[in-house]
């Protein structure tokens, strides 16, 4: 039987120029061994994996090729290795400066490769400092370690210091890819990316972690193999789980989330892998940031596909809402029902939910001026309140009221916050505002529209509002009449500024509808303050109280004599 050769081993880089995605430093190196630019202490330092020992034996012996009478020559007997994890004491230190001052044999140089050297304790650094600063012209030092900050600071001082970085995901594939046809292994490109991924950086984790499938699968390396035994969770499963959240289905969602835990995954893998999904589609949703997207053709497709589907506003805090799970799942006593707990309030965020608000309360009825014809400016009416039985139109006294206590008309419907009392000012405390975050419609139609097409879909916009039951913007929108400018900008005129506070809140609704309706989505919308403008209605709770009293002055009777607040 044949020695079997793991793959980080069998294809460690010989040359500077089969190290993977480190570029900049092996040009660095190059040019300074053609130069004969060469400090003779240098520091390497970065992740594990990502080919800081291997550059080091490269550069030892491409220091010496030049007097070599072949290209094949490694000057083995010029390079010394020690590994400062196991050798990290006074004497081992002294045993290697005693070694510095014999020439060497053959060659020029003598290197000496000190890996993992921030395990020297504090004496062996201090013993090995004047070595460093002043070592003989034979004598070239490499240290390499994966923690810079733990070496002191005498000795940083004193090397060339080259900051090896973590290994892209596409590099690692396309080295992956490499190997691959030397082995006469097919691969498919999604498997290959699984892996770069699963190795977070490290070029020899990524060849573990491929010998570990092919052990497995054979010679032919499907996606749906590499996930199996990586134990990783599928793309497919998030992007069904995503579709489910998007049609508002937690019923599904949560049969989804028990078959994920069905197969042995942990709920924080799989929420992380979730918060992760919705990172992609995110950077999916614009052209400048599709580049950040690390993920192989095919599910990129899906990607852009799915990204299109899912808007800014779920987007954001769907992400919010899975790094908060995150943060809490290792402190939380019932780790399934906080994901489950996510995975429904996510699933609820495109809900929408609003049902028609019951019409029995007192609000004065606001109605476009050009609804149709016979539509003339009018003076503010109350609306009629509806009761089960037949009301008689005679005065109401106290004693009636008192004989007959009749149920409140507003006891189920949320009241208005306002500034008239200790317990409304609580209620504004606890308000919170929706932000809308603008997406980017470079690329979408902006068809043209004159001011009558405009007056027509604010009417639309104004009776949905009303059969929402959200008269309070509806009203405002009554007020005054949009007036279209140059570059689709929609000026929009108010008496107060508490009306305009009020409908910024409800203005991103309203431009997302104009744009679809209109079919232009450079729409913009200008709300300006004009305290000319006629007051065509009572907007605030005391005003519409004082509309009402003009009517009928028994009203502020009534009012005093059950204790009644505004």
């Amino acid at each position: 039987m044949e020695h079997f050769i793991v793959s980080a081993r069998k294809y460690r880089p010989q040359n500077f120029e089969d190290v993977v995605g480190q570029q900049a430093i092996t040009n660095t190196l190059e040019n300074a061994i053609q130069n004969n630019h060469l400090a003779q202490a240098l520091l390497f330092t970065g992740p594990r994996g990502v080919g800081k020992t291997s550059c080091a034996r490269i550069l030892a012996k491409r220091i010496n090729q030049e007097d070599a009478t072949t290209d094949d020559e490694d000057f083995a007997f010029n390079i010394f290795e020690l590994d400062a994890a196991s050798n990290n004491s006074v004497d081992d230190i002294r045993n290697l400066t005693d070694q510095v001052r014999i020439p060497p044999q053959t060659g020029k140089y003598k290197v000496y490769i000190i890996d993992e050297v921030h395990m020297l304790s504090q004496a062996a650094f201090n013993a090995f400092l004047k070595t460093l600063e002043e070592p003989p012209a034979h004598a070239i030092f490499i240290l390499a370690t994966t923690e810079k900050h733990k070496i002191i600071p005498t000795i940083l001082s004193r090397c060339q210091i080259f900051d090896f970085k973590r290994i892209g995901v596409l590099d690692a594939k396309e080295y992956l890819k490499t190997i691959c046809t030397k082995e006469n292994i097919t691969a498919e490109d999604d498997a290959l990316h699984v892996i770069a991924q699963k190795a977070d950086g490290a070029m020899r984790d990524a060849l573990s972690i491929f010998d570990r499938v092919v052990s497995f699968s054979g010679s032919n390396l499907t996606r749906e193999a590499v996930t199996q035994n990586l134990n990783v969770l599928d793309y497919d499963v998030y992007f069904n789980i995503t579709d489910l959240l998007l049609g508002n289905k937690i019923p599904e969602v949560l049969m989804a989330f028990n078959e994920v835990l069905g197969k042995g995954f942990e709920g924080h893998h799989f929420i992380n892998g979730l918060a992760s999904h919705f990172r992609d589609l995110l950077v999916a949703k614009d052209q400048a940031t599709i580049a950040l997207l690390e993920v192989g053709d095919n599910t990129k497709k899906k990607y852009l596909e799915q990204a299109s589907k899912a808007s800014m506003q779920f987007l954001l805090p769907a992400i919010d809402k899975a790094n908060d799970c995150d943060l809490k799942y290792r402190g939380s006593k019932n780790q399934r029902l906080l994901v489950e707990l996510t995975l429904m309030q996510i699933a609820s965020i495109t809900f929408d939910g609003a049902k028609k608000k019951s019409s029995n309360y007192i609000i004065p009825a606001t109605f476009f001026t050009s609804l149709s014809p016979s539509v003339k400016k009018t003076e503010v009416k109350p609306a009629v309140v509806k009761t089960p039985k037949k009301v008689e139109t005679t005065p109401v006294t106290a004693s009636a009221a008192k004989e007959t206590p009749a149920k409140p008309v507003l006891k189920n419907i949320k009241r208005r916050t306002s500034a008239l009392s200790l317990k409304s000012l609580q209620q504004k405390k606890e308000v919170k505002n929706d932000v809308d975050v603008e997406e980017n419609y470079d690329n979408h139609p902006r068809t043209p529209f004159n001011q009558d097409e405009l007056k027509d879909a604010w009417k639309k916009y104004y009776f949905q509002l009303q059969n929402f039951g959200e008269r309070s913007i509806a009203a405002i929108l009554a007020s005054d009449e949009p007036k279209l400018q140059e570059d689709f900008t929609i000026v929009f005129s108010l008496p107060n500024d508490l009306m305009k506070s009020q409908l910024e809140k409800g203005k991103p609704k309203l431009l997302r509808f104009l744009r679809e309706k209109l079919n232009n989505y450079g729409i913009q919308i200008n709300v300006i303050v004009n305290e000319t403008v006629e007051k065509k209605f009572a907007y605030t709770p005391q005003e519409k109280y004082d509309k009402l009293k003009e009517k009928n002055p028994l009203i502020e009777k009534l009012k005093n004599t059950f204790g009644l607040d505004v």
